[in-house]
């Protein structure tokens, strides 16, 4: 299958035969396109601010694990694995999942034959890109190629970075936050371009798990601005404002900082889009996220003026409501929008860098959003003193609030609020953490004497199974058969490590 090229230097897909995706070993490449600041939607966009009351911003997030369970224990993707075993559960539904992972290249060119002006922000995990490579669907890239490479979709679809494999960032060794996100950067380089790759802009977290544990927070946000993204997705209940208190309404609305405070004392921040809380697929299968922006209006930011946005995620494949319900919607909402006003004027679709920068471009400083933090934080920085910050003063707080305040934590919080990342999965987390740390023992050193062994097969295989082991499907999907593939696959990458 052979990869959009837009450079000699473009990372290319890696051969069936291999096995092995292209997630690493341009390192140097892909930094120099990411770290491009040049607006990405403002030369093309057909909004202009101040015909706009209010927005909506919807995303699609996709994904299927990798799983050793091909013929002969081969990592395939599940949904292969779904093709092959029709029987087993609702296995059924593995072609409308592929047809919803294609739908999007066929949607969006219709609405905009159509006279509509559609938005949609997609979000595929490498994982799933990978599979449709190793299924042979060139079906589901060609669909998705057109509307990230035709230059007459491009104002109408913004792709959001995320973790290659699917990865909930709170229990992540912190190493390999920044090997998620590179090893994504080099998947969609290799199938979509450099050019497609310098447009994505946003990030959205699996799981929508933001970490609160101060220096976890602050390595992904240092890792997000280092690969080049210049805003992150977050939940509403996974924040809160400095003082504690949780966002108010208005807020959620309009651009924030999450500010991040290590236990060195060292500050950041990136501007988030504040995804509410909900029902998610019902809410975008059903376009809610319009519904909603038509009771908002425009709100203050420093001297400025600016409409709000309602920013929603949801499965894009998910559930009868998403695979049914979605199309009949969603026409039916852009062909109103179209009757209304063309969709330029008053309540309009937009997708998320084109909103930040339509709102930078007409003077509002993003130093003017209200800062932030991740939730519990606060009861953390009330213990130290924010003069004399240390690691071993941010430990004993923890370490306080965990022992005398049950609500306090620092597993992060997620879209699947009631559900523990950590507690009960130790048998998955245990060598999650050990396999990651033989991995860096051992490849730390020899990429920083020699930068190519990035391209080596030995480092590649090593760090595919180190990410893949640590997939949140292996934890989310319960114990058994998911467990069993978490082991097999820390039993493949030890063994590639040792050697």
């Amino acid at each position: 299958m052979s990869a959009v090229t837009s450079s000699p230097n473009q990372p290319a897909l890696a051969e069936l035969q291999s096995g092995l995706p292209t997630i690493c070993g341009w390192e140097e490449n892909i930094r120099a396109v990411v770290q491009q600041d040049e607006p990405v939607f403002l030369p093309t966009t057909n909004l202009r601010l101040e015909d706009i009351t209010s927005g909506f911003a919807c995303a699609l997030h996709m994904h299927q694990p990798t799983i050793p369970a091909g013929a002969n224990g081969e990592l395939i993707s599940n949904l292969q694995y779904m093709f092959e075993h029709p029987q087993e559960g609702d296995n059924h539904n593995a072609e409308p999942f592929a047809g919803c992972y294609r739908r999007m290249g066929d949607f969006i060119p219709q609405l905009v034959a159509e006279g509509c002006n559609p938005r949609i922000m997609l979000d595929y995990s490498g994982n799933l890109l990978w599979g449709f490579q190793q299924m042979g669907r060139e079906d589901i890239l060609n669909n998705l190629k057109r509307i990230t490479c035709d230059r007459a979709y491009q104002p109408y679809v913004e792709w959001l970075g995320t973790m290659w494999s699917h990865a909930v960032v709170p229990s992540t060794p912190i190493p390999d936050i920044k090997l998620h996100i590179q090893a994504w950067q080099h998947y969609f380089a290799a199938i979509f371009g450099y050019d497609a790759l310098k447009r994505v802009k946003g990030f959205s977290p699996p799981e929508m798990h933001l970490p609160n544990h101060p220096d976890s927070l602050y390595e992904y946000i240092k890792a997000l601005k280092d690969c080049g993204y210049r805003w992150l997705m977050v939940q509403e209940h996974s924040l809160e404002n400095l003082d504690g208190s949780g966002l108010s309404q208005d807020q959620k609305y309009v651009p924030n900082r999450l500010v991040a405070r290590n236990s060195q004392g060292e500050t950041i921040w990136i501007t988030i889009l504040v995804k509410t809380q909900g029902s998610d697929t019902k809410l975008v299968a059903q376009m809610q996220p319009y519904f909603e922006a038509k009771g908002r209006g425009k709100q203050s930011i420093g001297s400025h003026s600016i409409p709000s946005l309602v920013t929603q995620i949801a499965d894009g494949e998910n559930g009868g409501v998403m695979m049914n319900e979605y199309p009949r919607d969603l026409f039916r909402i852009y062909h109103e929008i179209r009757d209304q006003g063309g969709g330029k004027t008053g309540v309009v679709p937009m997708n998320g860098t084109e909103y930040l920068e339509l709102l930078e471009a007409s003077g509002v400083n993003p130093e003017d959003y209200p800062p932030c933090q991740a939730v519990g934080q606060h009861k953390i920085w009330q213990r130290v003193d924010l003069d004399n910050i240390t690691p071993d003063a941010v430990a004993n707080a923890i370490e306080e609030l965990t022992a005398t305040d049950h609500q306090f934590h620092v597993d992060g919080a997620s879209w699947t609020n009631d559900l523990s990342w950590v507690k009960g999965y130790e048998n998955v987390l245990e060598p999650m953490n050990k396999l990651s740390a033989a991995f860096h023992l051992k490849y730390d050193p020899l990429v920083q004497q020699d930068p190519s062994v990035t391209k080596r097969s030995d480092y590649q295989q090593a760090l595919l199974y180190t990410l893949l082991l640590e997939t949140s499907c292996f934890r989310y999907w319960g114990q058994g058969m998911w467990t069993d593939y978490a082991r097999e696959l820390y039993q493949r990458g030890e063994a590639v490590i040792r050697d």
